[in-house]
């Protein structure tokens, strides 16, 4: 009999009983004890194994890594049907060793070469747009959508018809106000609209969906530009990795909030002449920040506001060189209007292209949470909290994860770009040790999943690891 580990743990793929099993599945609770993954995602299929008695006596050697059983008195063939990436030896015959993956009639789960995962990444997107885009399309065309009961207007203009090689670039420019009446707010919006003179892509300024003190950073305000932003990528064709973000005032406050806690969608953020109220910096490892205050802005402390955010990052950065990249401008003589000096802020940040897969993530969760953060997932069965962090750093062919006390599972949201899916990788857990060694197969089903997740083919995934413990 195997040893009662967790499923994920040293090198193993599943937490098999030998003696629990029974003819048609294994499920327990809400996770099933053969593989760990979610009840009702799928079912264990069992050939040959009611011939012999519950105990298996005659099994000499079980391969808990490679989930076979290999028999003495003939050939058994556990085949599972896997919800993710399940790689399973089988073995033909005593006379055979060959093996090779094992999968249903359903091609979503098997095995992908790179150049394989590379034309469905394609094929499955070239499906989406066909799919949706009459229904974005009339949102652009509208410049305006509703979700969850938020209604969301925005301004466009192109300041170059000629479309670059590489795809548009795409500017969300928030306008300030607030707590204010609406006429004080529409005009707000108005003035944004005429605040910079940029050269190049698309410019979104949105009026904010509510008129209240924080306008920008509710949860909604996430919902929707998510879908701006994914309306963009596939009827405009943008460049998913140029998309930037920005506010004057109340906006400049939803860009403190917004900009950590959404930093893999952003290539670059520009805070002007905001507050950052609770909002924390640690989310910005891989996100240019700018920031912009009047040195007399003493309003709600903004100036002071704004230079506790510089130390903070000049800390930062010291201790981790190559992240945290941040420019701040104390404007001296100015006060919360900066008469244009802000301006600068857009040729620092169109110089940032967003990294869809940096080799270090520090994930902290908001006010508003989230369950997706550049390749880390959280399943939906978990309620994230505010304040709990995750950090996960790729060194070659290993992951090393810390988190935060109460979260013991997530999931690893993988690609190429990010580590070589052709070779064994390693996942250690801080207070555990190694949790995981293997190969983690790409498969269309885990393309389709990052494509639910979120419509944008850059940061599409290949694979997924579900992790616990």
């Amino acid at each position: 009999m195997l040893n009662a580990t967790i499923w994920n743990a040293r090198d193993t793929i599943c937490n098999l009983y030998i003696e629990e099993l029974t003819d048609e599945q294994l499920i327990d609770n809400y996770y099933c004890r053969t593989c760990g993954h979610l009840k009702g995602d799928h079912t264990h299929a069992l050939t040959d194994i009611q011939k012999l008695n519950t105990r298996f006596p005659e099994i000499d050697n079980i391969e808990e890594a490679t989930l076979s059983i290999k028999s003495k008195i003939g050939n058994i063939q556990i085949v599972v049907y896997p919800p993710v990436n399940t790689k399973i030896e089988q073995d033909s015959s005593e006379d055979s060793g060959d093996s090779s993956f094992v999968s249903n009639s359903d091609d979503n789960f098997t095995t992908l070469s790179k150049q394989q995962a590379s034309v469905i990444i394609d094929k499955i997107w070239t499906q989406l747009q066909e799919e949706q885009l009459s229904t974005r399309q009339s949102e652009l065309d509208e410049t305006c959508l509703t979700l969850n009961n938020q209604t969301i207007h925005w301004n466009e203009c192109i300041y170059s018809q000629t479309r670059p090689p590489t795809g548009y670039s795409l500017w969300i420019s928030m306008h300030g106000g607030g707590s204010c009446p609406a006429p004080v707010n529409d005009e707000q919006f108005r003035n944004q609209i005429n605040l910079y003179n940029p050269n190049e892509g698309i410019w979104v300024v949105p009026r904010s969906p509510t008129d209240s003190w924080n306008q920008w950073h509710q949860e909604h305000i996430d919902v929707l530009f998510d879908r701006i932003i994914e309306n963009y990528i596939m009827v405009k064709e943008i460049n998913p990795n140029r998309v930037y973000i920005l506010g004057y005032s109340a906006g400049g406050d939803g860009v403190y909030q917004l900009a950590p806690r959404m930093a893999d969608r952003f290539a670059a953020a520009a805070m002007m002449a905001g507050h950052p109220n609770d909002a924390l910096p640690y989310g910005l490892r891989n996100l240019p920040f700018a920031i912009f205050v009047g040195e007399n802005d003493s309003s709600y402390n903004r100036n002071k506001m704004a230079q506790q955010w510089s130390e903070q990052l000049d800390t930062l950065q010291k201790s981790d060189p190559d992240a945290y990249h941040h420019y701040v401008n104390i404007c001296s003589n100015m006060g919360h209007w900066m008469c244009g000096k802000d301006a600068e802020a857009l040729t620092w940040m169109s110089q940032w292209t967003r990294n869809p897969w940096p080799k270090k993530v520090v994930w902290v969760q908001d006010d508003v949470t989230h369950h997706h953060f550049y390749w880390i997932s959280l399943p939906d069965t978990i309620e994230p909290k505010q304040g709990q962090k995750i950090t996960a750093e790729v060194n070659e062919q290993t992951i090393t994860i810390c988190t935060f006390e109460g979260i013991q599972q997530l999931t690893l949201r993988l690609s190429d770009a990010l580590l070589d899916l052709d070779q064994s990788i390693n996942v250690y857990l801080d207070g555990h040790g190694m949790i995981f060694q293997g190969r983690v197969s790409r498969t269309e089903q885990a393309i389709k999943n990052s494509f639910s997740i979120r419509a944008d083919p850059a940061c599409a995934a290949t694979a997924l690891l579900e992790l616990s413990w």
